[in-house]
């Protein structure tokens, strides 16, 4: 069909994707039937100038970012905002969620009207163990309560006593007792101490599934949320656990999907692929297994140390959750066996007690390279087994390099013994992404440790920004060629 805009349609028409022809011929016709110049050459702009990309917002307890990550995965924008807390009816410090609420709609409205993206798809990754309570008309009736906010024992006693006690419910749920930090116990609180509020809730969101809801208005639950610590489901029948029915709460909780599920957000001119949000930490293992087929752990470095075997779905032992072990689910509704040490938040406090005695920069450690030599001096016979170096006197170290290097033994000694708990005879492979991935001392030491497997500082921008992309890949770039997502060394 010839219009008057033809010719224009065929000159742009090579620079066009072809998935998009259709549509650009039909902006085409709609301008010549309005006779409307200006109009053609917005359709033709957008159509063909503008850049396919799928917009994420990672939200963490401090940054919240919002990235734009193109068909190949490389990251076109970045921007975060670090708001302040607010307090709730306690005083405890929690999340200013109005401020966030405003900030994810204003940003997803400006990027959706930009004229140099194209936003074919939005997803959220987000942290865990947190719930926004919605009433019937979709509003929040509660602050967003801290997880680090201090459980009743008077509840938590009465919760136990009914449910089989503490060892009970943790191997059932595959997750140590961890008070607030359990979201279910979250509800099962609000039930007892505010249940006018609790009757006047229709649903209990996860965050990442709230912040989703903000631009969807399509309430969900994501099975790596309910499944991360919750002490909502039972890992023996792959369902809700039994308490979750016996107080009435399985209405409470939307409609739970795997985590690569969408919805469309839809308005006048086109629809958006909305995915249902993850919880970051599952989101982050997703770029390793997008490009790695053999079985490997992932040690994902921070202020906690944690050691993520996607390979290992054997139950839980009660031992094992004294140890702090626990289970995830992964975005395809798997288990992950996970083990946690706090090593992190140790390495952040010694090296400043290292740095005041031997008057150096806080920062120092970056420069000490691992020197052999140095620990087999002080650890001769076992350089992995030390005592907790916060016990130790400083005065017995003649350098900082000396100090150090004890250090990370004692923290690799941890990080060992965490590692076992989860690690399969078919592990073949051990990454280290985070902050100890780029420590030379640590990860020679650590490599040491395991001399029958591969061991690897793997390095992957924007984790869990980039496994919120992907798992929904199908909605929007089902025709991706992208490379290996991962930078590694070996040690």
């Amino acid at each position: 069909m010839l219009t008057k805009h033809s010719g224009a349609y065929q000159a742009v028409y090579t620079n066009a994707d072809r998935a998009e022809a259709a549509a650009l011929c039909y902006a085409v016709q709609e301008c010549d039937a309005r006779d409307d110049q200006s109009l053609f050459k917005s359709r033709v702009h957008y159509y063909t100038m503008s850049i396919p990309v799928i917009l994420i917002f990672d939200v963490g307890k401090t940054n919240k970012k919002l990235l734009l990550f193109d068909r190949q995965y490389n990251v076109l924008h970045e921007e975060s905002i670090q708001p302040d807390e607010i307090t709730d009816e306690d005083g405890f410090a929690c999340e200013n969620l109005a401020a966030l609420t405003q900030w994810i709609w204003q940003q997803y409205w400006k990027y959706f009207t930009s004229e140099t993206y194209d936003v074919q798809a939005v997803n959220f990754a987000a942290y865990g163990a947190s719930l926004v309570h919605i009433n019937d008309f979709y509003k929040p009736l509660t602050p967003l309560y801290n997880y680090l906010k201090p459980y009743p024992e008077a509840l938590k006693q009465q919760f136990y006593d009914t449910y089989g006690g503490e060892d009970l419910v943790a191997r059932e749920t595959a997750s140590p007792v961890l008070g607030s930090l359990n979201s279910g116990m979250q509800l099962y609180r609000l039930k007892y101490e505010q249940p006018h509020v609790y009757q006047q809730t229709r649903y209990s969101l996860h965050l990442p599934q709230y912040l989703s809801f903000i631009i969807s208005s399509r309430a969900a639950s994501d099975i790596t949320s309910v499944g991360c610590h919750t002490h909502l489901w039972d890992f023996n029948i792959h369902k809700y656990h039994r308490w979750v029915y016996e107080e009435g709460m399985r209405t409470k909780f939307a409609p739970i999907y795997r985590g690569d599920n969408i919805v469309h957000a839809q308005n006048s001119t086109r629809k958006i692929a909305v995915g249902i949000g993850l919880h970051d930490s599952s989101a982050a293992l997703i770029p390793y297994l997008d490009s790695v087929t053999t079985p490997f752990v992932l040690i994902s470095t921070g202020t906690w140390c944690i050691s993520l075997n996607p390979f290992n779905d054997l139950p839980l032992t009660g031992e094992e959750l004294r140890q702090d072990c626990l289970c995830y689910l992964s975005y395809t509704g798997r288990p992950v066996k996970a083990a946690r040490v706090f090593a992190g938040y140790e390495h952040e406090q010694e090296v400043k007690r290292i740095a005041a005695h031997f008057n150096k920069a806080n920062n120092y450690f970056t420069t000490v390279a691992f020197d052999a030599a140095i620990l087999n001096k002080l650890q001769p016979a076992n350089m992995l087994r030390g005592a907790a170096f916060s016990e130790k006197d400083l005065t017995q170290f003649a350098t900082y390099e000396d100090a150090y290097h004890q250090l990370i033994a004692g923290i690799v000694a941890q990080q060992v013994h965490s590692a076992r708990l989860v690690l399969t005879d078919e592990v073949t492979t051990i990454f280290v992404d985070g902050g100890f991935g780029k420590n030379e001392v640590y990860m020679n030491m650590l490599a040491a440790a395991f001399p029958a497997v591969e061991v690897y500082a793997a390095s992957v921008a924007q984790a869990s920004a980039l496994g919120a992309a992907l798992a929904i890949e199908q909605s929007w770039n089902s025709q991706a060629q992208h490379g290996n997502l991962i930078r590694l060394r070996r040690y």
